[in-house]
């Protein structure tokens, strides 16, 4: 599966790595939109996901049910996948039975600088999860709890399309919120929200031929 940048790449050693919020909304005790907050930052991401696709391409991973509809590949010490025997992390890609790419300089500091700016200290991602939507994708509710951690924060970094992000409880049957991201958008949630339910509705084409054709969606974990 080919990856396409969505705008013109630039050079990451331009761009400053501290973004300014254009906005900030609480979504529970321990979880934050930063909106825009990637934005600075488009370019130098799009160029780093490309160079990190080069050695682990995008693939559709199986699960016990069934086909997963995101395409992704991961960077780091350690990569989630997922097969018909079920859900874990790896320090090899199993399609090209090679160590994950590194993770690029610029990703790194992201998610650590939004970890940062909501008060967690300490974060060090070991993990970049790649997602790529095309129309019709989706995420069904569900929980990240393979790490060992599990107060350690969730960084994810929305790119491209827009799409409406949902965010329960503890319990799959919990109310959701239902929470638009655009283009640039952060989200961290971590401590007594880490566990909460979370997923992604269908995403939608774009309205306009000018806008996106696919949404990035970046998730930065701690694993050990």
């Amino acid at each position: 599966m080919s990856f396409q940048p969505f705008v013109p790449i630039s050079s990451a050693s331009q761009i400053s790595l501290l973004p300014e919020l254009s906005s900030e909304q609480s979504l529970g005790s321990q979880a934050w939109l930063l909106k825009g907050y990637a934005l600075p930052h488009a370019g130098a991401i799009f160029e780093a996901v490309a160079d990190a696709l080069e050695g682990s391409p995008l693939r559709k991973m199986s699960t016990a049910r069934g086909w997963m509809s995101v395409a992704q590949s991961n960077c780091g010490a350690y990569g989630w996948v997922s097969d018909r025997t079920g859900y874990r992390y790896a320090t090899s890609d199993p399609l090209t039975g090679t160590p994950w790419p590194a993770m690029p300089p610029v990703l790194y500091q992201l998610a650590v600088n939004a970890a940062q700016h909501v008060g967690f200290g300490a974060f060090d991602p070991q993990a970049c999860l790649i997602n790529y939507y095309e129309p019709g994708s989706r995420m069904g509710l569900h929980q990240d709890r393979d790490e060992a951690d599990l107060k350690a924060p969730i960084v994810s970094v929305s790119l491209g399309l827009p799409a409406v992000f949902q965010f329960g409880g503890l319990c799959r049957t919990d109310p959701v919120q239902k929470v638009g991201l655009e283009h640039g958008d952060v989200l961290v949630w971590g401590g007594v929200d880490r566990l909460r339910f979370h997923g992604v509705m269908t995403v939608k084409s774009a309205s306009s031929p000018l806008a996106h054709a696919h949404r990035l969606n970046l998730t930065f974990r701690r694993v050990t």
